[in-house]
């Protein structure tokens, strides 16, 4: 940290956290809230009861869904992160430098980052619905 300070100056150890906050936003929103929504959509069909097939299948579909918001974001941050000093003059200008390949440049590494968030979405809310279960809710 102390060399990225001095040879590149201070303001590149923060490079890339506009988008890595935006990224947590929008992950969040993936996860939590398309988990609810996917699950509360799954039940309401003959399919599915409030088990593990539920909790894998919710948890799989809010994996995918996170990973498909967050992925523009995530090459956006690493490009910003990536880059020499000046190279881009603003946000839009890195936008505008993505784009230029095409609308699939903004999910370069998306088979990747599912294989990382799929996985770990799944654990999540499969624990966490094995304990809600398991140990139900707090008394009122």
């Amino acid at each position: 940290m102390i060399r990225v300070a001095k040879e590149e100056g201070f303001a590149k150890l923060f490079s890339g956290a506009n988008w890595a906050t935006m990224r947590a936003v929008l992950m969040t929103i993936g996860q939590l809230c398309f988990y609810d929504q996917v699950k509360q959509t799954l039940l309401e069909t003959p399919y599915f009861e409030d088990n593990l097939a539920l909790h894998f299948t919710s948890s799989l579909a809010a994996g995918a869904i996170a990973t498909t918001m967050t992925q523009p974001l995530d090459v956006l941050k690493t490009r910003s992160m990536n880059a020499k000093p000046g190279e881009f003059k603003s946000s839009m200008d890195l936008v505008r430098y993505t784009a230029k390949n095409g609308p699939l440049a903004f999910y370069k590494g998306y088979i990747p980052a599912f294989a990382r968030l799929g996985p770990q979405t799944i654990l999540t809310f499969v624990f966490f619905e094995q304990l809600r279960i398991n140990f139900g809710h707090l008394p009122k």
